[in-house]
């Protein structure tokens, strides 16, 4: 892995586009000079936290039609809304993403479940930033701060 990708030196490993309206915890003003799209974080605690409260946010959202149940709910129906096709590879993340998480694509997951939104978070991080530069410890400390 790269020593410092860009969503490791913004404390945002999910590459979060910086969208004024959003008042993130710990989101820091942006810098023009620096980074132009992406928000940046002062912890990464809270750039995790914000990712999960994004992927949390999803589940209110519509989902695929004859894709798990009613809302999102699926690791496809997570990927292809986190990373639209055309920007990434979004089928060879959902199965990354997946098979990490431990199950199925189009396999319905409870995003509230704290190892569920853990092992979704860290696949999202690992992709986005091509490993996790992080502990467990940090990445739990993240997703416990989005839940409460």
């Amino acid at each position: 892995m790269p020593s410092v990708t860009r969503g490791v030196r913004n404390n945002n490993p999910g590459n979060i586009d910086y969208n004024p309206r959003n008042q993130w915890q710990g989101q820091l003003a942006p810098d023009p000079a620096i980074e132009k799209r992406f928000a940046r974080f002062d912890t990464a605690e809270n750039g995790i936290r914000a990712l999960a409260k994004l992927l949390l946010a999803y589940r209110g959202k519509d989902g695929m039609p004859g894709v798990g149940g009613p809302g999102i709910d699926t690791v496809r129906e997570v990927i292809s809304r986190w990373a639209p096709g055309g920007e990434n590879d979004t089928e060879s993340y959902i199965k990354a993403v997946a098979a990490g998480v431990g199950v199925q694509p189009n396999q319905p997951i409870d995003l509230r479940n704290f190892r569920t939104l853990i092992a979704l978070t860290t696949g999202i991080i690992q992709h986005e930033n091509g490993g996790v530069p992080y502990t467990a410890t940090v990445i739990a400390e993240g997703v416990r701060r989005a839940l409460t």
